[in-house]
């Protein structure tokens, strides 16, 4: 699979062109499903990061002085260019990380949604006029882009979260530095090579590639660098911690989407038929490896079991474990043995502490990355399941007697990302949506993701929006012009 797609690189991109490491190394990119060699990229160090820093600099003099129709139209091609190669880029996701093509194919469309709708942005940068204190004076106030925006994305979503970021940065005239996650760097360089396709000028867009053991040197260039405007982290909070230390120094602009703990709440009043509907997909999407992810289930007791059943049935008849590749498989592995074992930690520590597992609790019979989801009742505030972030298919169901109990163990947590809850009671729906101290709250639904919504959290969960009209901001700074002698 690998031999026939076409965006498979062997170099990084830099300044409009294909580049190896100045040292000349390199690391190897395998396929989470079967340990196949996918390929080789430049296993990049700090040298080269500044480099690219440099270049992006350079180009963004001439950049930000492009009008917005000028990006809008550069945008829009690159969408086009998105869709016309969504096959290829679907079946290159899987390569890399494992979700089901069928999956793959909807964060490619959810991808290019958001190259379209920055496109449409780049013309709605509006400014301000105020009124001034005296007669003459006039007062105008314009944004402006920051400059180089440098990016560390994520795996589990190797398209989506870069677009969500780079096309918001390119739209507001930004030049950018982007440093995709080691496990897939080559659907960032598939990415880089349609942005070039579509007009993106030579050092508007550069891809550093780099290994897990190189990966910190660079960030900190990228963090540190006195070109570097900014920088914008999606991953785990304690990395995204690490990046704000370093940007400190700088005064950078700072935007970080981290690290989720979702609640799932059902209330009494439910359709229960629903609720178990939006669990399937707030959990097991993307094998439950998504930081909005539901990762605790809070089920109050008059439809503990009701719930608990159906979803049991709905995991039997709807999840099918095995490569993406394969027809009608609904669920592929996991990224690495890290996050294998992790599930696997979780599940025994509630066993212990006295959860009783429902369906599943061991790895799957292929081996490898795989493991059977699993669904475990009699869970205790007291299991490190409701305590840290799972980043598998592992539903913990904790049953609850009010109201306000619900929305105490819902907020314990020291993330704020995303929440669930499912209720037929109006007035009860205002109340939790707005007791949640969480960034996203999806009221009778499972999934809160779209181009048109603010992507944001509390709490530890990070700083600042992505997706929207409020995503462009972060790539603007504001200046306020004041005309004297009127």
């Amino acid at each position: 699979m690998a031999a026939k797609n076409p965006f498979i690189r062997d170099k990084a991109y830099i300044g409009g062109k294909w580049v190896s490491a100045k040292d000349g190394s390199s690391f190897e990119v395998k396929n989470p499903a079967n340990g196949e060699l996918i390929g080789s990229v430049p296993d990049m160090k700090a040298v080269d990061a500044e480099e690219a820093v440099k270049v992006a600099y350079d180009s963004f003099q001439t950049w930000k002085e492009t009008i917005a129709k000028e990006r809008q139209v550069i945008l829009r091609r690159w969408d086009e260019l998105v869709k016309k190669h969504k096959d290829d880029l679907a079946k290159l996701i899987t390569l890399e990380m494992g979700k089901p093509v069928r999956e793959a194919l909807g964060e490619i469309a959810y991808a290019g949604s958001m190259i379209e709708w920055f496109a449409e942005e780049a013309r709605r940068i509006y400014g301000d006029t105020i009124q001034a204190p005296t007669k003459s004076k006039r007062i105008v106030v314009i944004k402006q882009p920051i400059g180089v925006a440098c990016m560390i994305t994520p795996w589990n979503f190797p398209s989506a979260m870069i677009t969500r970021k780079a096309a918001a940065a390119l739209a507001a005239g930004c030049t950018i530095v982007l440093k995709p996650s080691e496990d897939t760097p080559f659907s960032a360089l598939a990415l880089a090579e349609l942005a070039e396709q579509a007009g993106v000028p030579p050092g508007v867009f550069n891809v550093v590639t780099s290994s897990r053991a190189s990966t910190p040197e660079v960030g900190k260039v990228m963090c540190t660098h006195p070109l570097s405007a900014g920088i914008s982290f999606t991953g785990s909070t304690a990395v995204g911690k690490i990046l704000m230390r370093h940007a400190a120094d700088g005064v950078k602009h700072v935007a970080m989407e981290l690290g989720g703990h979702a609640a799932f709440i059902v209330f009494n009043s439910a359709d229960i038929d629903a609720a178990v509907n939006g669990a399937m997909v707030a959990k097991f999407r993307n094998a439950g490896q998504a930081c909005v992810g539901a990762n605790r289930f809070l089920v109050q007791s008059g439809v503990y079991d009701k719930f608990c059943d159906k979803l049991a049935q709905a995991m039997k008849d709807e999840l099918k474990v095995g490569d993406g590749f394969q027809a009608g498989v609904t669920m592929g592995p996991l990224i690495n043995e890290r996050a294998v074992e992790k599930v696997e930690k979780h599940i025994k520590d509630a066993v212990d502490k006295g959860a009783r597992v429902l369906l599943g609790g061991e790895r799957h019979s292929r081996g490898g990355n795989f493991i059977v989801p699993t669904l475990i009742s009699d869970v205790n505030t007291d299991m490190i399941v409701t305590q840290e972030e799972t980043f598998g298919p592992l539903a913990p169901v904790i049953k609850f007697e009010t109201e306000k109990e619900a929305v105490i163990i819902a907020n314990a947590a020291k993330v704020g990302l995303a929440s669930y809850f499912y209720t037929n009671d109006i007035p009860q729906a205002w109340r939790v949506a707005e007791a949640l101290e969480v960034g996203m709250v999806g009221v009778n639904e499972g999934l809160v993701s779209t181009v048109e919504t603010p992507f944001s959290g509390w709490k530890e969960s990070g700083l600042g929006k992505e997706a929207s009209k409020y995503g462009i901001e972060e790539y603007l700074q504001m200046k306020s012009i004041v005309f004297g002698g009127i």
